[in-house]
């Protein structure tokens, strides 16, 4: 199983996904600004990937405070989890996992600051051993959903590199292969950084998955001709009433199934769960660089002076989406409250 993240002694090992998939390079990160960095230039991404990193990250910070006093390390974590938390915004995991460590943090406040960092440490390690479970487990729920025969589309990378392990969408899949089913896989691109084309595809060819790679503005060809049976993709945070923040062109994506008729789901964890946003409205979206949109292998692909937008999400609204698959079960319309229901057990 590949090993995007992992906790080594005293640095975090991650593989370098803006290298995939003609090189494979690990980067040890050995503070949590460096966590930071990686999650911000995207070496790792995926957000059940950025929430265990930063998990691991707020415990290498941890271990860098100097102190005796419960009062003032937790003051300069603080300080140190604030800057982890604004390098990418959309994902929820990364607030869930910087939220997690600094609640453990709290409620161990009689420890000594050496056994504090500890505790620290060995929950990082058990959200990333949750994480691949989930993963797992939301394979095995979802996997009864796809029939034997059946060519699934997916966009983006929600796979074992977005994940600590196993995939969410494509554990889905995975799940499937598992289970005896015959699955083939259309991977789109998913411009501009081509997490699709980059990721996914090199992760099914390592697994002997069949995959053919479509470009983005295949999708609806492939519909039209009966070529898609299901879609299933990722997400990076899911509102309360199921609206679905995942990688740009996602809603594409979900109104060219509907009008196909065919379903579309979406799997992630518990944790991508926001139930505090009443819809998807309230999803902050992130903005990067318009270099990303203009630039292609770092060679510019358009005229000098082209300006371009570059908004990293969009948001699908709950109508579109058939069901979503997580770790706790499969939950259907009306989401307001079967999502409230599984987040409960």
């Amino acid at each position: 199983m590949i090993k995007t993240v992992e906790y080594l002694g005293d640095k975090v090992r991650m593989i370098d996904q803006t290298r995939l998939p003609l090189e494979k390079v690990f980067i040890d990160c050995k503070t949590i600004e460096d966590v930071a960095d990686a999650i911000k230039t995207m070496v790792v991404r995926g957000a059940p990937a950025i929430g265990v990193s930063a998990a691991m990250g707020v415990s290498l910070g941890a271990e860098s405070i100097q102190t005796d006093n419960f009062d003032s390390f937790y003051i300069q974590l603080e300080d140190k989890c604030s800057a982890l938390a604004k390098s990418r915004p959309t994902a929820v995991n990364l607030a869930w996992g910087i939220e997690r460590m600094k609640r453990v943090a709290r409620e161990s406040k009689s420890l000594s600051i050496p056994k504090l960092k500890e505790k620290l440490k060995q929950e990082s390690l058990d959200i990333c051993k949750e994480d691949i479970e989930s993963n797992m487990a939301m394979g095995s729920f979802g996997q009864t959903l796809i029939d034997d025969g059946s060519t699934i589309l997916t966009h983006c990378n929600a796979g074992a590199l977005a994940t600590a392990g196993f995939g969410t969408a494509l554990g889905v899949i995975r799940a499937a292969v598992n289970a005896g089913k015959k699955i083939e896989v259309l991977a789109d691109e998913t411009r501009p950084f081509l997490q699709g084309a980059r990721l996914t595809v090199w992760e099914l060819m390592e697994d002997n998955i069949p995959v053919k790679l479509i470009t983005d503005n295949m999708s609806g060809f492939f519909m039209k001709n009966k070529q898609v049976d299901a879609v299933v993709v990722g997400a990076d945070r899911i509102a309360g009433n199921g609206d679905v923040a995942n990688k740009i062109g996602t809603y594409m994506v979900a109104v060219l199934a509907q009008k196909h008729q065919i379903p579309f789901y979406v799997a992630a964890p518990i944790s991508t769960l926001d139930l505090s946003l009443n819809s998807g409205e309230e999803i902050p979206i992130e903005e990067r660089s318009e270099d990303e949109v203009i630039s292609l292998n770092n060679k510019r692909i358009t005229p000098e002076g082209a300006i371009a937008a570059h908004p990293a999400f969009d948001i699908t609204p709950n109508d579109l989406v058939t069901s979503i698959i997580t770790d706790k079960g499969i939950a259907k319309p009306p989401y307001t409250t079967s999502l409230k229901n599984l987040s409960e057990q």
